[in-house]
């Protein structure tokens, strides 16, 4: 497989005109779309703007590779195109880009990718470019690649198959090996793994000729690591480079100095880069026994705040599995079972087939504790910390403490909130537990892992939550006296807030925050035996209309305001429908990143109404997802229906009114 079969002439225009970056994207995808490339060109588009979202495609030199991984492909393809006059498409030389190649990779398969890691790295040949621009037809256009292509790979172009080394780089290799080391290395990878993990491999390679430094550099893309460094390597080396935007492992770098900075970096800033790893003039790393891969920046460091949230996120992330798995299959058993007024406490248990749904259920939804608090702890501790988090969790869940191991005292779970307050705590005590290990004889190494971290970390563990678990379980009792007694305006107020926060960012902190609010409060309804009128299911039921909202309105806002979207997102708006209907928030995230100023405020103010008409209608959810699939478990489901539509519409007629006509 070469690079042209990936390109069709009919994927090719030259000579094109485009009034602005989203009018270079609308006829990309139209030439994708010529070549039988897509499937879905509306989901295939939000694809792409969500990866042009993260950071722009473009870079220097009029050249931008705009690229997506989506399961609307239909097949691995490239679009190519030329403009008489370039557009501002975000590139970091304030350029504007006139040649463009655009990417479409499918979810399965990475046959194809060292094809396109190929074609990033002919990009960086200015010769080649130059070819490009000046090619009168796409049969020239096909075959400037083809040449450049064969010169730099052979003439085989068979993934997987090494190409064979010219004199040069034969003799470069040569001598290379006679000094047996490289003197400086690198790890490049971006968040796709498709275009610009190779582009900056490239730059940092060419760069490390022209300075007459050994260089290797290792690829974190789509297609798996490829070139890894050994551990010689990095023991023999002068420095390191991550230029990465996305997790790579980096505890191996341990003592060395190690560069860190944005793929982007790595393309523009090579020789740069270069000559500071081989003098050394780098802070050197020390792997502070956390988890084996850190988020890349442009410093080693991150805020407090950054931190504490992708450690919460890891555990997070983690539990729902569980939380959305066992919380159907529990809901379900209410669905399938006979409410008993005289027999409340055995709701969900009155008949076999109710019993098994309920039972299976509750084991996984049982989980969520242990799991937030464990991978919370391993995220900050790495492995030492995943055995504490665990006991902490489930302590938390069992209510634990001197009293009740005394038999003085009942259990009084802490909930949510005492799972939250093990995980970090227990991480935090495991990383200074490590580093006081540090000092311990070399020959101690050994039964460090597999003694002395669960035996001590266990032991505290069970002694933090024995003392201060009550304390947590007194106040997650008092919150949840507090928001039984909720009533009026206070319980229309907390429905509006959980249900305009699933807005705010759709998928992001204050979204996260408020789903994991009413998947804690149904952990506390369950755990205590709570009916279905109990608050925390209306919190629950708030969360989730609240979520349904944003991509609703503004799928009803395109197909009855057709005048204020564009063709394209008039096709694509009709997706969102199906997506709110699944509580999918992220479905309005391509609309919300085009134009936040107007989309956003109006789906949060329809999310609030939403969520506020929820609790005035008393309706509750035992189930932490589904969308409309649970809805048969809804709690006064007809009132949830109406919360539901008055919503969207406030948020369609708002979006509406904010939003200018397009052909204007």
């Amino acid at each position: 497989m070469r690079i042209t079969d990936l390109l069709k002439p009919q994927s090719i225009l030259l000579g094109g005109q485009a009034a602005d970056k989203a009018g270079a994207i609308d006829a990309l995808i139209d030439l994708q779309a010529a070549g039988g490339h897509l499937a879905d060109k509306a989901a295939y588009k939000e694809a792409i703007l969500a990866r042009e979202a993260q950071s722009s495609t473009a870079i220097e030199a009029g050249i931008a590779v705009p690229h997506a991984k989506s399961d609307a492909v239909a097949g691995p393809g490239l679009a190519a195109m030329t403009l008489t006059q370039g557009v501002d498409y975000g590139a970091m030389d304030k350029q504007p880009s006139d040649l463009f190649f655009m990417i479409a990779a499918p979810l399965d398969g990475n046959l194809h990718l060292e094809i396109l890691s190929r074609l990033m790295v002919l990009l960086m040949d200015p010769e080649f470019t130059s070819g490009l621009r000046a090619a009168k037809n796409a049969e020239e256009f096909l075959a400037v690649i083809d040449k450049a292509e064969a010169a730099k790979y052979g003439e085989a172009g068979v993934p997987g198959v090494e190409s064979v080394d010219t004199a040069e780089e034969a003799a470069a290799k040569a001598a290379r090996n006679a000094g047996g080391e490289y003197r400086v290395l690198a790890v490049t990878a971006c968040p796709t793994g498709i275009a610009h993990t190779y582009m900056a491999a490239e730059a940092l390679e060419k760069a490390g000729k022209a300075l007459n430094i050994t260089v290797k550099v290792e690829t974190n893309g789509s297609g798996g690591v490829k070139n890894a460094l050994t551990a010689e390597e990095i023991a023999a080396a002068d420095g390191i480079i991550i230029a990465a935007d996305k997790n790579v492992e980096t505890a191996r770098f341990d003592s060395k100095p190690v560069i860190f900075v944005p793929v982007s970096d790595g393309i523009h800033k090579a020789e740069e880069l270069v000559k500071n790893a081989a003098a050394g003039n780098a802070p050197v790393y020390h792997h502070q026994g956390g988890a084996e891969t850190v988020e890349a920046a442009s410093t080693v460091k991150e805020s407090l705040g950054r931190k504490t949230y992708k450690d919460l996120m890891n555990g997070v992330s983690h539990m729902l599995p569980f939380v959305i798995g066992g919380g159907i299959l529990i809901a379900l058993a209410f669905l399938l079972d006979t409410f008993d007024p005289s027999n409340a406490a055995n709701f969900g248990m009155g008949t076999p087939v109710a019993a098994f749904f309920k039972t299976v259920g509750g084991v996984a939804f049982n989980f969520m504790l242990p799991i937030l608090a464990g991978y919370i702890a391993m995220s900050i501790a790495d492995r030492p910390g995943l055995v504490v988090g665990f006991v902490g969790g489930s302590m938390a869940a069992a209510g634990t403490s001197f009293a009740t191991i005394a038999g003085t005292a009942d259990p009084v779970a802490s909930g949510f909130l005492g799972a939250l307050l093990a995980g970090f705590v227990g991480g935090y005590f495991m990383l200074a537990f490590e580093k006081l290990c540090d000092k311990l004889p070399r020959s101690l190494e050994g039964i460090k892992p597999i003694l002395l971290y669960p035996v001590v970390g266990v032991l505290f563990m069970g002694l933090f939550m024995c003392a201060f678990g009550p304390i947590v379980g007194a106040l997650n009792t008092g919150l949840t006296s507090f928001l039984a007694g909720l009533g009026g305006t206070s319980k229309v107020l907390l429905g509006a807030v959980l249900g305009g926060m699933m807005s705010i960012d759709m998928g992001g902190p204050f979204n996260k925050a408020a789903y994991v609010t009413g998947t804690g409060a149904i952990a506390t309804a369950l755990a205590a035996g709570a009916g279905q009128g109990a608050i925390e299911y209306q919190m629950m039921a708030s969360v989730m209309v609240g979520g349904m909202v944003p991509p609703i309105a503004i799928a009803l806002c395109t197909t009855f305001f057709k005048k204020k979207f564009t063709a394209d997102e008039r096709k694509s708006g009709v997706v969102n429908y199906i997506m709110g209907l699944c509580f999918i928030s992220e479905g309005a995230i391509p609309f919300a990143a085009a134009d936040p100023l107007r989309v956003i405020p109006s789906c949060v103010v329809g999310s609030a109404v939403a969520g506020a008409l929820s609790m005035v209608f008393g309706c509750g959810l035992m189930a932490p997802h589904g969308g409309i699939f649970v809805f048969p478990v809804v709690t006064n489901v007809l009132g949830y229906v109406i919360s539901l539509v008055a919503g969207s519409v406030v948020g369609m007629a708002m979006l509406a009114a904010l939003k200018k006509n397009k052909e204007a």
